[in-house]
Order: structure tokens, then C-alpha cells, then sequence
């Protein structure tokens, strides 16, 4: 049986979830076990590559979950993991056996070590920090031990937060001697006042971090030693709750139903952080950012509910609802008065999750330029709006503008849907295969464009960088290898070769009583180039390398645990763009440009700069000392101020049906010109730019010697 056809009847017998489904009977009260059963099972099922469970799975499973709940080591103590290393290697038992004592116990210590902390920090920042003693913080997380009493775990947590409130109490006396509007009596203030103000931004920030620890249940801490065994198989295997299945689908569409509204947890309660442009509570024009919401009543209710003091996620479950449902907000307005306000929900769109794009002008010449953040799509129904309709919208419209050549700008983005690249990739050759995609022990599937239509068939070039994963890299290797266009950028993508199915856990439940189960994403594939490479670890190397920020950053599929390996298939059948476009001698000239480029030797030496600054693990807590480190680092910052200062000659505007759009809408406008703006100062734009120009070039002096030779 075909692999995919395979994997589909499985996917299928799951959502009829019937007593046929094999012999397999998910139906445990004990919603932990069930969880297990359930995960476990898809992934022996349904994981590309299966791993054994046994007793170094079980190991990695110890180490991985301890450090996500207790990363900084200042929770638990040597005596406990002591204590927890009889389950060290019989983690995997308890897998198989759906058993839960290692979590238990963890978990009930943790909330303990939790409690006792908050009265030790809380202790530690009563007193007065001595920042002229002569003694060194340490920020070697990794390498650290874990602490054998009650004083060491004092000294660990007083060395921490010392470090935060020198970093503190140093801003403002930087702030205070470069304040040259107050009163001299104003601005000097005594080393103890600030001191004390510098405490208490220390105390008032872990304050917030704690009121998010506080809110987190018993399930939250679960779903994190459940992801700590679904991450062993690879990095792209993770369990979501409920709460994050609902932000997985909200963030690979772009839309959700609910008022349009980002809201955030503070000490003073659940506060309005941005209302979403063209959202219901944009439309209404009453809810504004600093807003506290108080109280939350639906449509069909006398009473409302009172919010303050509760999680936000579960507030947020109150507030959000379907379209067309109305929800009445009790809100302590900025100005301290009560009032209550009615929203009606509707669909809202996340403006920054779609492709936009601008026209650009260069010497009396006009460019495109499409930024796609993520390959979107409502999996419900793929009709729907969708990357690859949108980014065709696109072309068409800058085509209508007479553009001559087009930058697709795909850096940042982490990929999302296999279907939607595929279509993406259509728009730029007459037909032929795009990707390779591969199922353990079965043969290759090979997804190609069967639509002859080419809806841009001029220069092309490609923007990637280190974060550019995923579907990205397959888009832009599909170009490379049909010689479609040029890849600008990063030495490789992120090398993220594979592909996850998310499958809702309720469907496989018959009769469930357990409430929302969520959802595990678990690699199933491997994808490939039409050249047979894998882009896997190595990712999508460009024809011409540029540096960057990240140019010295461990960044990519290859820095991450458990990652699949890379290897290489037979190569898809297709044949190589035919044009006139001369890429070879484009490539050289581009590459001639880099290398006597002024603004990217400062790139490249600020990139080794940063990676100097965020290997140092080793900090002065005596502030004449920290303060010379700073000034230090400050000085070798001014080096790289002409970073921001630089200006291309490329001038960009908006194409006209959002130059409508913005006349009614001033945060639409003001995002579209924070974004020339920015674009007007890419070095990396102003290349693929010349990169076109170029490519323009070669076509029409080939092409008229095609013409002369025919004639």
C-alpha cells in the first residue's frame, strides 16, 4: 500500500473513531493516561521514524523535561534530583504502562520549591544590594549544578537578581545624567534612592513572572513533560493543548472569531495591549490599549462574569466567541472611570500573517516586491484566503503596474503549508514537479504544478535568511533548481526537511468524557528537492551569500536535539527553465558587488561583534566595574550606528487599492510606512533590486541577438 494512502486510512479510521479502529480502545477515565495512550500510539503509527522507548529514550526524557521547568537551576535542589533519578531510566516503563508517578512527583515538588522561592526572593530584595563589593555573576546556565541547601539556593537567587537590578540601577543613572530638563536638585539622587527605585523594578518584573507561574494548572506543567517525550522523537513533534491548538490554527490562517483584540496579564489585571486594526473593536472605535477589563457578560446573559484575578487564558475563553455574537465589556478606562461597552464578534484578520506587497522605483525603472511571512491556510476550507491566491493577487496587481522585475522575500519565514508552496511556485513555470516527498519504507510522491498558466515569467529573485525554513526553502530550492531565479542571502536556510500532520486526539475517543484532548503534530514525511538533495540540516544554500545578524548564531535544524538526518533521493523529472535570462554572469556581477560592499563588511563585522556578547557568560557585580564593561560595549556599538543611518536610492509606495485602504485607515498606513521605510534601508533589497536590473539586462540584449540571428 502506497504511504500516503496508508497514512490517510489511518487519519480516516481515527475520525469515524470506531470500535473497527484495529483493537485499539481509547477509553481510560484517567484523562493523564489517556493522553499516553494516545500519543504514544499515533507516534508508533504515524512517526516518520519511530523511536524505541527504552532506557536512553528514557534518560533524554529526564534530562530534557527537569531543564524546561527548572532551566535556571534555582527552583530544586541536588537532594531532589537525587530523589527523582530512581525514575531516570523507567520513564520509558511508565510510558508503556501509561503511568504518571515520575510527573506526580516532579510536579507537586516543583509547586513546593515555587513557593518556597517566591518568600526567598521576596526576603533577598528587602535589603539593600552592595554593588561596590567585587564579585562575578555567572550566567553559565547549562553548566551549573544544582544547589545541596537552603543557603547556597539564598546565594544563587541573591546572585541573580543582583544582576537584574545592577543592569537597573545603571539605566537610571544613565538616564538621570543624560536628563538635561530637570531641575539639578531634581536629578541628583543618592545612590541609595536609587538603589531602592532599581530593587523594585527587580522586584515588580519577577513579580510579573510569577503571576504567570501562578496561573499556569496542573495541566499546563503536564503538556510540558508530555512534549518533553513527543520532542525526543524530533524537533517538529510537539503536543498542543487545547488553549495552544486554537493559537496554532489562529497563527497558520491569519484569522480568528472574537472583538480584535490583544490582550495581556499585569499586575493590575487583564489589560487591553493593541486593538487589531480593521477588527470589531477597531470598527467600534470605543476600546482602547490601557484599558482593564473587568467584567465580561455574553448576549444571552443577566449576570456578568467578574475577570479580575483570572488566568488569562481563561478569560480570554469569555471574551472570544462566534461571529455575530455580541459581548458586553466592563472596562476601568484609562482615565479611571467605569464604563461598559458591547462588541459584536466578527472574523478577524491578522494583517501581519499575509502577503503584502509595494511597488519600487530605481533610476526610472519600476521593481515588485512581495513579503510573504508564512505560507497560510485555513484548513477547514482551502478556498478560502490562502498564501498562494493572495501572493497571485499580488503579481497580477503589480503587473498592472508595469513592473519589470520581482523580489519574493521570504526571510524570517518559518514555512506552513505544503499545498500553498506548491501553487506559489506554479505562479512562475508552465508545469512540472516542485517537491519530492518521501514515507518511510514507501516510494517517493512527487507534487508538481499541473496548471500551464505562468502568472509572472520575468526576472525573479528570492530573499531567504538563517530563519527562512520549511516551505520556504522549498520555494525557493524549486527556483534554484529550475533556474527560475536567483536566492539572495543567508550562507543556508534553516535546513528544516520535513513535514507534520496536526491530528485533533478527540477524534480518536469514542464517547469522550474527558474534556478537550488537543492536538499532537508529528513528522509523517520528509520532503526533497526536484534535484533529489534533501534540505534537511543543510537547508537551501544561496547563489549569492550576504551576511547578516545571525551569520554567527547557532541558528537552524542542525543546532536543535533529535533532529532526522539528511540524505538524498533520485532526482524528480524535470527540465530547466528555458529563457534568455543569463543567471551565471548575474550571479558573478552580484557577487563582484557584495564583496566591495561598505555596509555589509560592517553587517558582517557587527554579527562576529554580537556573537562575542552573547557568548560572555561571566558579569561584574561591582558597578565601577560593569559600568566600564558598558561603556566599553557602548563604544564599540557607536561603531555600528551607520548601520541604521544607511539610505538606498529605492523609493517605494503602496499599490493603489491599499492606498484606498489607507485613507480610512491611519494604522494601516502607518505599518505600510514603517515597512518602506525599513525597506528603504535594506542593503539586502537594494541588491536584489540591481539583481533584477541586471537579469532585465542580459533577457533583453539576448533576446536581441536571438532576433538578429533569426532574421
Amino acid at each position: 500500500m502506497k504511504g500516503k494512502y496508508k497514512f490517510l486510512l489511518l487519519a480516516l479510521l481515527i475520525a469515524f473513531a470506531s470500535c473497527s479502529f484495529t483493537t485499539k480502545k481509547f477509553e481510560d477515565p484517567d484523562k493523564d493516561k489517556l493522553l499516553i495512550q494516545l500519543i504514544t500510539y499515533l507516534l508508533d503509527q504515524g512517526h516518520f521514524e519511530p523511536k524505541d522507548i527504552n532506557d536512553d529514550f528514557s534518560a533524554q526524557v529526564f534530562e530534557d523535561y527537569l531543564n524546561n521547568v527548572d532551566q535556571f537551576k534555582r527552583f530544586f535542589y541536588e537532594s531532589d534530583i537525587k530523589e527523582f533519578e530512581a525514575y531516570k531510566d523507567k520513564i520509558d516503563d511508565q510510558i508503556k504502562a501509561y503511568d504518571v508517578a515520575f510527573f506526580n512527583l516532579t510536579h507537586q515538588r516543583l509547586l513546593q520549591r515555587i513557593a518556597e522561592a517566591k518568600v526567598i526572593y521576596t526576603d533577598i530584595l528587602e535589603k539593600p544590594f552592595d554593588f561596590t563589593e567585587q564579585e562575578d555573576y555567572v550566567a553559565d546556565y547549562e553548566n551549573l549544578t544544582y544547589v545541596k541547601n537552603k543557603r547556597e539556593m539564598k546565594e544563587r537567587w541573591r546572585q541573580q537578581l543582583k544582576f537584574s537590578t545592577i543592569a537597573n540601577y545603571d539605566e537610571i543613572i544613565t538616564q538621570q545624567e543624560s536628563d538635561t530638563d530637570k531641575l539639578i536638585s531634581e536629578k541628583n539622587k543618592s545612590n541609595k534612592e536609587i538603589e531602592a527605585e532599581a530593587r523594585l523594578a527587580t522586584k515588580e518584573s519577577i513579580d510579573v513572572l510569577y503571576d504567570y507561574i501562578d496561573d499556569r494548572t496542573r495541566n499546563d506543567w503536564f503538556s510540558v513533560y508530555i512534549n518533553a517525550i513527543v520532542e525526543g522523537f524530533d524537533p517538529h513533534t510537539f503536543y498542543f493543548a487545547p488553549e495552544d491548538k486554537e493559537r496554532f490554527d489562529r497563527d497558520i490562517s491569519g484569522k480568528f472569531e472574537g472583538i480584535g483584540a490583544r490582550l495581556q496579564k499585569k499586575v493590575d489585571g487583564i489589560m487591553v495591549d493593541e486593538v487589531i486594526s480593521g477588527g470589531p473593536a477597531w470598527r467600534a472605535d470605543e476600546l482602547e490599549v490601557g484599558d482593564q477589563i473587568l467584567k465580561v457578560r455574553q448576549q444571552d446573559e443577566k449576570e456578568s462574569i467578574n475577570v479580575v484575578g483570572m488566568r488569562l487564558a481563561d478569560a480570554i475563553k469569555f471574551i472570544k466567541g462566534p461571529k455575530g455574537t455580541v459581548v458586553t465589556l466592563t472596562l476601568k478606562k484609562v482615565d479611571g472611570t467605569i464604563q461598559d461597552i458591547s462588541i459584536t464578534r466578527d472574523v478577524v484578520e491578522l494583517e501581519e500573517t499575509y502577503a503584502k506587497s509595494s511597488i519600487v522605483e530605481k533610476d526610472g525603472k519600476t521593481f515588485g516586491i512581495i513579503n510573504l511571512p508564512k505560507f497560510y491556510i485555513s484548513f477547514e476550507d482551502y478556498n478560502e484566503r490562502n498564501a498562494a491566491s493572495d501572493i497571485k493577487q499580488e503579481i497580477l496587481r503589480l503587473k498592472e503596474e508595469g513592473v519589470e522585475g520581482l523580489v519574493m522575500d521570504l526571510r524570517n519565514n518559518g514555512g506552513g503549508s505544503l499545498q500553498t508552496v506548491v501553487d506559489i511556485a506554479g505562479l512562475f513555470i508552465e508545469d512540472g514537479p516542485v517537491v519530492q516527498v518521501k514515507t518511510t519504507g514507501e516510494a517517493k510522491e512527487v507534487l508538481s504544478d499541473k496548471d500551464k498558466a505562468i502568472v509572472w515569467d520575468g526576472p525573479l529573485v528570492i530573499l531567504v535568511n538563517e530563519l527562512s525554513a520549511s516551505a520556504s526553502e522549498i520555494l525557493a530550492a524549486a527556483m534554484q533548481d529550475y533556474k527560475r531565479g536567483i536566492v539572495i542571502g543567508s550562507k543556508q536556510t534553516y535546513g528544516k526537511g520535513t513535514v507534520q500532520t496536526v491530528m485533533d486526539l478527540n477524534r480518536m475517543i469514542k464517547n469522550n468524557t474527558n474534556g478537550d484532548m488537543g492536538a499532537l503534530k508529528f513528522t509523517t514525511q520528509k520532503f526533497y528537492r526536484i534535484n533529489g538533495g534533501s534540505t534537511q540540516l543543510e537547508g537551501v544554500k544561496s547563489d549569492v551569500v550576504v551576511p547578516d545578524r545571525y551569520s554567527y548564531i547557532d541558528i537552524g535544524e542542525k543546532n536543535l536535539e533529535n533532529p532526522l538526518a539528511w540524505d538524498k533521493i533520485d532526482a524528480a523529472d524535470y527540465e530547466v527553465w528555458g529563457n534568455y535570462f543569463d543567471y551565471d554572469t548575474t550571479i558573478s556581477k552580484s557577487k563582484a558587488r557584495m564583496a566591495g560592499n561598505e555596509q555589509l563588511k560592517l553587517i558582517e563585522a557587527n554579527a562576529q561583534w554580537v556573537k562575542t556578547i552573547r557568548d560572555r557568560e561571566s558579569y561584574s557585580l561591582n558597578y565601577d566595574t560593569y559600568k566600564k564593561e558598558m561603556q566599553v560595549n557602548e563604544e564599540e556599538a557607536k561603531r555600528f550606528a551607520k548601520l541604521s543611518e544607511y539610505q538606498t536610492d529605492l523609493t517605494f509606495t503602496s499599490l493603489p487599492y491599499e492606498m484606498k485602504l489607507m485613507d480610512q485607515d491611519s494604522v494601516l498606513m502607518e505599518k505600510r510606512n514603517r515597512w518602506h521605510e525599513a525597506l528603504a534601508k535594506d542593503v539586502y533589497v537594494e541588491e536584489a533590486i540591481n539583481v533584477l536590473h541586471d537579469l532585465k539586462m542580459t533577457y533583453a540584449i539576448k533576446n536581441k541577438v536571438a532576433e538578429s540571428v533569426k532574421n
